[in-house]
């Protein structure tokens, strides 16, 4: 056996074993904590609410661990049992142009993976969600869904993936430079589009109308010196109850967006206070902080992607007896996360630095008593944890846990 061959396995192990360790002992803490609300969310969250949360959680946490096995047990099949190579020499003997042979291949794959994962996703959405109250997607909206994400991923992704095939066996040796400007162009191409085009395709979009809320929401802006291509409201409550707010778009597309299940539970100033922490993170620079960092990440990945489709040990060690452009950029596609998942935890205490940032600058331009009580409706409202493990809060957690969290805006409100 190949030593990349050992040391894949290795990480692999590695990595399911980890996750599935941090899963039990969330899992435990969970149920741990299930009888006894928090004492400062005592007041605000029944103790019916908090045994649902618990419960709630564990049942995804389950499901969570049996998703962890079967997509590791998918990967190996896939690279070192032969999946893809059988796959790669069915398509052959269609004697497809190189081009055309890899778009296939790679498409098919990825279809026939969505289909292993499709049961997962029902259950998850038709009985877990379900069965907590959550859940309102009905089967013609679901199988909806995945029809108009299908057509997504071919309008937009199978140009893309031909391109950048197309780069990796004509443009030299510095072929991974162009293909990651491309994907880079690409990000920022949707980025534009997404709001105006492609989340109007999933849901329905309506401007905010006049009264009290839209005056907090519209002082906000102003005292944040934020301008946007408007404030929207979204109909979440077509699939989930679970509410939420988000900005949405670059440069003159960003728009505000609030579920309307969100707009049902929080009074006007608790919509100001958590518009105040969104602003947040645009004032302080965290988008663009996050975009810089994800396209740097994306030229380190494509520049050692390069450098590995030239070596023929990189196919025989996962599986690929025959090397090509898109046995390269798959088998990378799939390896790269086994290796890099260790550094998950500074990914999480970034994300985790930037939410106590924006909770401070939304102290400084709203109530932060309000944020507070937002924050309690919506922990309670979505059955948000309470009582995390800390280990599992630290590496998977991009928001603070919930105590330590409403402690820090109660100590600077």
């Amino acid at each position: 056996m190949q030593i990349l061959t050992t040391l894949f396995i290795l990480a692999l192990t590695l990595m399911v074993g980890v996750r599935w360790w941090l899963a039990t002992r969330q899992l435990r803490s969970v149920r741990a904590h299930r009888g006894a609300v928090p004492p400062p969310f005592a007041a605000a969250i029944p103790l019916a609410d908090h045994e649902r949360a618990a419960d709630y959680n564990a049942a995804r946490l389950a499901l969570g661990r049996l998703e962890l096995v079967l997509e590791a047990a998918l990967l190996l099949v896939i690279t070192l049992g032969g999946g893809f190579a059988a796959l790669d020499a069915r398509v052959g003997a269609l004697h497809l142009p190189p081009l055309w042979h890899g778009v296939a291949t790679l498409s098919l794959l990825a279809l026939l993976m969505s289909v292993v994962g499709l049961p997962l996703s029902l259950y998850s959405t038709f009985r877990i969600e379900a069965r907590f109250g959550f859940n309102r997607t009905t089967p013609a909206l679901f199988a909806l869904d995945l029809v108009r994400s299908l057509g997504i991923a071919v309008v937009l992704g199978l140009p893309l993936l031909a391109l950048i095939l197309w780069l990796m066996a004509a443009a030299g040796a510095l072929w991974w430079l162009y293909a990651w400007a491309a994907w880079v162009a690409f990000g920022l191409i949707v980025s534009f589009a997404w709001p105006r085009v492609i989340a109007p395709l999933f849901n329905r979009f309506r401007p905010l109308e006049a009264g009290a809320l839209r005056e907090a929401v519209e002082r906000i802006m102003r005292r944040c010196g934020f301008a946007a291509d408007g404030v929207f409201v979204m109909d979440g409550s077509r699939r989930s109850s679970h509410g939420n707010a988000y900005f949405t778009g670059v440069g003159r597309s960003k728009r505000i967006v609030l579920f309307d299940t969100l707009l049902e539970r929080l009074e006007p100033i608790e919509v100001e206070a958590v518009l105040a922490h969104e602003l947040g993170h645009f004032r302080l620079h965290h988008i663009r902080q996050r975009l810089l960092l994800s396209f740097g990440a994306a030229l380190v990945g494509f520049a050692v992607l390069g450098l590995a489709a030239r070596a023929p040990v990189f196919f025989t060690a996962f599986g690929v007896p025959s090397p090509s452009t898109h046995a390269a950029l798959l088998l990378f596609a799939l390896v790269i996360p086994v290796f890099t998942f260790p550094l998950a935890p500074l990914g999480s205490w970034w994300s985790r630095r930037h939410e106590y940032q924006a909770d401070r600058f939304a102290l400084e331009h709203s109530d932060g008593r309000a944020l507070a009580a937002a924050l309690v409706k919506l922990y309670r409202d979505n059955a948000s944890t309470l009582t995390p493990d800390a280990l599992y809060s630290a590496w998977h957690d991009s928001h603070p846990p919930a105590l330590a969290r409403i402690a820090a805006i109660e100590k600077g409100a």
